[in-house]
């Protein structure tokens, strides 16, 4: 429905959502998540429940349950081809689903209670996520055999000050032990970002269990958010001080890992804090902050549009659903309004200006383009009114002339076969390489409820 009228929309109009199309309610929704596509829409339940919307019909097209589940889902995850999604919950446990079959794969149970859990993205069939628990540093999970790999927090300079290395389910700055720290996976998934309490961006090599590089940000505020754009092109931090930044990153998007080795080696021997310092400004550079100078608010789940060409956070006081949305050139665009309900998690649509919104009663709002058709960019000729006008027929406008030239014969070749199977690609998805098929849709399923 939103792209079928697509001629004769206003292209000059922003590829911003404006007002709440809809909302969606089932149970009281915590988390939300899109698959690659954006066609289904993944929504974890404060009952331990997911479900799965049809985000073309706006139906449920699944739903699971887990009897060892009854906790609050804090995070939902879909691995790249949408046949596995990774749920965290408040009873410290994660679960991997198989979605078509709507079985449980794996069940891990943690020390801490996971914030958020993201499955590696550069693998159709993940066997590793990265999680990040309430009290204790970033854990890499392997579901196969249960591993736990638990993550540094601090660079070598934070150590030293201390002057022994912490633990690493430990802070080095001696914070309190109950500061969560944020970390993602780059977009193919060979390095883990992390954003720590002391205000620095880590780069880590997680297979060395390694800090590759760090980035210092400006006023050493905690970092609670940590994010990639779709394309790998950017990353984004949201800080205790109120302020979004957004980082360029300088690696291949491809070959994040052997680029930053590279850089190792090339970087001239000096202090050790210096030298990942060096090439942790050869990996990111700042070039954009966001925030609301007159009302400093905080903000929540903050994320990049599908394109990379917006960014989007929500506002973080109780009692308003406040949606703030900035191009990359740094401009405040729009700012959202909703119900005073206050905003939990938000997601923007990896392909159409659609943001979905999460309040704290459970509800989901839809927000889309107030769509202005604009007739005269589809046909020359046609006159836009503002009022009723009574018009005025001219007297020989409806007489029947007979038709004095032949219509000329088509050009069109009938005897050519027409190519009704073939696929075009997709740019928006152009780096995909999976061997398999990609879920888009899930089937309908017979209701059961009735009798015959």
């Amino acid at each position: 429905v939103r792209t079928m009228n697509a001629p004769i929309i206003d292209p000059l109009q922003g590829a911003f959502p404006e007002v709440i199309e809809e909302y969606l309610e089932h149970g009281i929704m915590k988390c939300i998540a899109f698959n690659r596509r954006g066609t289904l829409l993944a929504a974890g339940c404060s009952d331990g429940r997911c479900v799965i919307w049809d985000f073309e019909t706006r139906g449920i097209a699944k739903e699971f349950r887990d009897n060892e589940c009854v906790a609050a889902i804090t995070s939902i995850c879909w691995s790249k081809n949408g046949r596995r999604i990774l749920v965290s919950a408040a009873d410290k446990s994660l679960n991997l689903w198989d979605v078509l079959k709507g079985e449980k794969v794996a069940r891990i149970a943690l020390q801490q209670m996971p914030l958020h859990a993201r499955l590696h993205p550069g693998s159709s069939t993940p066997d590793i996520c990265l999680a990040c628990p309430l009290s204790s540093a970033p854990i890499i999970v392997e579901f196969s055999t249960e591993k736990k790999t638990v993550l540094p927090v601090s660079s070598p300079e934070a150590e030293s000050e201390n002057g022994a290395v912490p633990p690493r389910n430990k802070f080095s700055d001696g914070s309190a032990p109950f500061t969560p720290t944020a970390a993602c996976f780059n977009k193919f998934g060979d390095l883990v970002y992390v954003g720590n309490s002391k205000g620095e961006i880590l780069i880590i090599d997680y297979a060395k269990v390694q800090v590759c590089g760090f980035v210092p940000i400006p006023g050493n505020a905690v970092i609670k958010n940590i994010a990639f754009s779709r394309n790998g092109r950017y990353l984004l931090t949201n800080s205790n001080d109120r302020i979004i930044r957004i980082y360029e990153n300088l690696l291949p998007v491809s070959d994040g890992l052997n680029s930053i080795n590279e850089l190792t080696n090339n970087v001239a021997d000096q202090d050790e804090v210096e030298k990942l310092k060096a090439i942790g400004s050869r990996c990111l550079t700042q070039f954009r902050e966001f925030q609301d100078i007159v009302t400093k608010v905080h903000w929540k789940a903050p994320c990049f549009s599908g394109d990379g060409e917006w960014v989007v956070g929500g506002s973080a006081s109780k009692g308003e659903h406040k949606i703030y949305i900035w191009d990359v050139a740094g401009h405040l665009v729009k700012i959202l309004e909703g119900p005073k309900e206050a905003l939990i998690d938000l997601a923007w649509h990896p392909t159409h200006p659609i943001v979905v919104s999460v309040s704290l009663t459970g509800l989901a709002y839809i927000w889309a383009k107030d769509y202005t058709e604009n007739w005269s960019a589809f046909a020359p000729d046609f006159k836009e009114l503002e009022e009723n006008e009574e018009y005025v027929e001219r007297e020989d406008e409806f007489d029947l002339v007979p038709q004095t030239e032949k219509v000329r014969d088509s050009d069109i070749c009938e005897e050519d076969d027409v190519d009704v199977i073939t696929v075009e690609k997709d740019s928006a998805f152009s780096d995909t390489d999976m061997s398999e098929d990609e879920i888009r849709f899930l089937p309908a399923e017979p209701s059961s409820d009735f009798s015959e």
